[in-house]
């Protein structure tokens, strides 16, 4: 099936998912057996793009040796009504449903949304504490803490004009009274922005020593627009930050969400889908940049579906992660596929 997003800022981030072009590339599955959790991916049901429990299996059961996944707030199933702050409750009572159907064992025996990243708008300074406590209650012993997006870029194409943040928003007070409020309850935080706004990520973590976040996406390099044609020029200040970040250590880093338009590698371009090979290629300055600053313990393979899966199939990225980590000893191979996951969000695995 072809789907199409309709969301204003979509040309930036989101890619029409064709299955009919991803399943003219079959390969084989590398090392089958190697447990792996999926620390990234979404679930929705928008008007022309269903990705729900049955469409996350259908791409999970595909040979690689799931056994447990996170899920991360999309602005799904917000409530219709009710306090405005309060209505990102309703996405962790959705999502932790669907945990539940998966934890009955009836769809396998992979853990699907084993740990919950909902949101909460910060900017509400310390009323955020109440918002967190509802999604605690709403998650049960799922939900590990939020996402509050803060991807800005001057060019307009990179931001959402029905989710737009402002520059500098990390450094606001209010959004920091209510970041102060996760480390209490024990919560994480998961960044996402662009990569010119890292070294913003340092700045929040040495103010914040005691809170763990994650950097998503290995920092969101961008290569469309103006940022198109300035690759060795981009990576150098990119990897500039990387390293910058990585002596905070209360920060990890999710290796993957390269397959997004923005990033301007144009997978989405090719005659016939890329290969594994294809993506260590354009992958591995990246990888092998965080996985050198950072260390194996703080960094984790994440997939970002379906937002990636316009570029790629899932065992096509999966085989490609394995390639990547083929230096690594079997204890660094054990933290990037689970063991950081696994240990960042508390999750309860299978066995």
């Amino acid at each position: 099936m072809t789907t199409t997003p309709r969301a204003p800022a979509a040309a930036a981030t989101f890619l029409p998912v064709r299955q009919d072009w991803l399943d003219r590339r079959r390969e084989e599955i590398l090392d089958p057996a190697l447990p792996i959790v999926d620390p990234h991916h979404h679930l929705w049901d928008r008007p022309d793009w269903r990705y729900l429990l049955h469409e996350l299996l259908d791409d999970v059961n595909t040979g690689h040796n799931i056994v447990a996944t996170v899920f991360l707030q999309c602005r799904a199933m917000h409530r219709a009504d009710g306090p405005e702050e309060m209505r990102p409750v309703g996405e962790t009572e959705f999502v932790n449903g669907v945990a539940a159907m998966s934890a009955s064992g009836g769809y396998g025996p992979a853990r699907m949304c084993a740990g919950i990243i909902g949101h909460v708008d910060l900017r509400i300074g310390a009323r955020a504490s109440r918002v967190l406590e509802a999604h605690l209650r709403a998650g049960g012993d799922r939900f590990r803490g939020i996402r509050h997006g803060t991807s800005w870029d001057a060019d307009a194409a990179f931001r959402n004009p029905a989710y737009e943040m402002p520059e500098g928003l990390m450094a606001d007070r209010a959004w920091r009274e209510g970041f102060a409020c996760l480390a209490p309850l024990g919560l994480t935080f998961d960044a996402w922005l662009y990569h010119p706004q890292i070294d913003e990520v340092t700045a929040l973590a040495q103010a914040f020593p005691g809170t763990q976040i994650v950097l998503n996406h290995v920092g969101g390099p961008l290569g469309m627009g103006p940022y198109a044609g300035r690759r060795d020029e981009i990576f150098s200040r990119w990897s500039a930050s990387i390293r910058a970040l990585a002596a905070c250590p209360n920060v990890c880093v999710k290796l993957g969400g390269l397959g997004m338009r923005l990033n301007g590698f144009g997978f989405e371009m090719l005659p016939e889908p890329p290969s594994s090979d294809t993506l260590v290629s354009a992958w591995r300055p990246y990888i092998e940049t965080c996985v050198t600053a950072f260390g194996a313990a703080r960094c984790m393979f994440e997939s970002n579906f379906p937002v990636d899966k316009g570029s790629y199939s899932y065992p096509v990225f999966w085989n490609a992660c394995k390639k990547l980590a083929r230096g690594a000893s079997a204890g660094e191979r054990t933290d990037l596929f689970s063991g950081t996951a696994a240990r960042f969000y508390r999750l309860k695995l299978p066995g």
